[in-house]
């Protein structure tokens, strides 16, 4: 059964991520690539190297403002996991905090950050005479979203996770109730009603790629929901990707754990120069790409200091430079690199 199946594979996934040494260097990257992903499905160009790129406050290879797009995707992840942790519920205000962290001053940042929509919008087309879809009209938003938030809570009925994750997700893209922006909290909301339902004590299942290698079928299951009720076709669709998505980073985290404890191993019999390598080595488990000023400053060392150790660390075949420059370097975590990007650049649009 479908539901087993993708409820096992997340509990392994969970399983995992409690064995890993620190489950908070992997999230880091994860999270990132989601933001990339997500941020696609709507059009952006920005890469997962552009954020981090742009994040150790190097140039960027695209528009500012479509790495700023991401960047927000990143802050309004961790602001709504933050409040999550502290005790707040998966509400509709949360919701709302969500958005407007998103859309702060990014493109359709004059939409109505943080408020739901009092106009009529739609998907696809010029007008709603000719729209794809056409979302509920102003006054029904917020009694929709109201019964959205009192699901989430197990009114009128208490579903399994998995289930109610898939259910939430499609009726708030239904609803679309911000001008802007629907999509990416959408897809938010997936993790977080995960992780604030002790699903995954880590939020580390991301569906953007999964979404944006089945575009067409994404849309599709969506829509068919809306027109003919097909809910059990779009639970099929979001559940096979639930179970090979958990399935995925399951394999990835285990790979990442081995390869970390080996490239360690490695560093370790540098001799005297093993103790700042390890600790650029450290900081490249966290941050996958790095330049010598962030190393620099997040470690304390010398900027001569840190240049000798990640020398080594390329010697070592541990790390490569991407910049192309004598100055300003920047160097991939390479196996680290391939293995996290897997899959990200051929459904680069």
């Amino acid at each position: 059964m479908a539901q087993d199946r993708a409820t096992k594979a997340l509990a392994r996934l969970d399983g995992m991520a409690g064995l890993l040494p620190n489950p908070g260097l992997i999230l880091y990257t994860y999270i990132r690539k989601e933001a990339v992903l997500s941020s696609q499905i709507e059009g952006t160009q920005s890469s997962l190297s552009d954020l981090l790129l742009h994040e150790s406050k190097q140039a960027p290879g695209v528009p500012k403002s479509d790495v700023k797009e991401v960047s927000n995707y990143v802050a309004a992840m961790e602001h709504g996991l933050k409040r999550l942790k502290d005790g707040f519920p998966l509400s509709l205000r949360l919701i709302r905090e969500i958005h407007a962290v998103l859309m702060k001053g990014a493109r359709g940042g004059d939409k109505r950050p943080g408020e739901f929509r009092t106009s009529q919008n739609w998907i696809g087309g010029t007008r709603p005479g000719n729209a794809v879809y056409v979302p509920p009209p102003p006054h029904e938003v917020l009694p929709a979203m109201g019964a959205l938030e009192k699901f989430i809570h197990g009114e009128p009925v208490q579903m399994p996770t998995l289930i109610k994750t898939g259910l939430v997700h499609a009726q708030f893209e239904s609803i679309h109730p911000f001008l802007d922006g629907n999509g990416r909290v959408g897809r938010l909301l997936i993790s977080l009603m995960l992780h604030t339902e002790g699903a995954l004590a880590y939020p580390l299942l991301y569906l953007s790629l999964y979404f944006k290698q089945r575009r067409t079928q994404y849309y599709d299951a969506l829509m068919r929901v809306r027109t003919d009720g097909k809910w059990e076709e779009w639970l099929a669709y979001y559940l096979a990707g639930v179970e090979e998505v958990a399935q995925e980073a399951n394999a990835t985290s285990e790979q990442l754990v081995r390869m970390f404890a080996k490239d360690r191993q490695k560093v370790g019999a540098m001799g005297k120069a093993a103790a700042s390598a390890l600790k650029v080595h450290g900081l490249l488990e966290k941050h996958c790409l790095v330049s010598l000023a962030l190393a620099r400053k997040e470690l304390g060392l010398s900027l001569p200091t840190v240049a000798q150790a990640m020398a080594r660390l390329h010697k070592a075949g541990i790390v490569h430079e991407i910049s192309g420059k004598r100055r300003k370097q920047v160097f991939a975590y390479q196996a680290y690199w391939k293995l996290i990007t897997r899959g990200m650049e051929e459904t680069r649009d």
